[in-house]
């Protein structure tokens, strides 16, 4: 069984930073594939970015240059720096986790708010 736990959102203004933090309790996190994605009101959960068990790492087009994903696989922790952040960034923000042996299948964490008012 997999627990995801997220930390590390609020309200910042346009312009500032954050960093995420996503908790992993379970086993074997280095196999998993972490994901973290956002939904804003109104509209569909979107993937922001992903990294593999051996640090691979992609973007959303709409945060590259922006946040960055990475993974401390010997704390059980992922983290989303995310740098310049606008208006459009507010949403809620999923921890999510895939295993190499069921890859469509995720486990979720419950969300953390991140609010940037206009």
């Amino acid at each position: 069984q997999v627990e995801l736990s997220e930390s590390g959102g609020g309200l910042v203004q346009a312009g500032g930073s954050l960093r995420l933090s996503c908790a992993f309790l379970g086993r074997t996190f280095s196999t998993y594939v972490m994901h973290w994605f956002r939904q804003a009101p109104g509209k569909p959960r979107e993937l922001v970015a992903v990294i593999t068990s051996g640090g691979s790492s992609n973007y959303a087009d709409s945060v590259k240059g922006r946040f960055t994903i990475s993974r401390d696989n010997a704390g059980n922790v992922v983290y989303l720096q995310m740098n310049s952040l606008n208006p459009e960034d507010t949403a809620t923000y999923y921890c999510a986790a895939s295993s190499i042996g069921a890859p469509d299948y995720y486990y979720w964490g419950q969300g953390t708010q991140v609010t940037v008012p206009s």
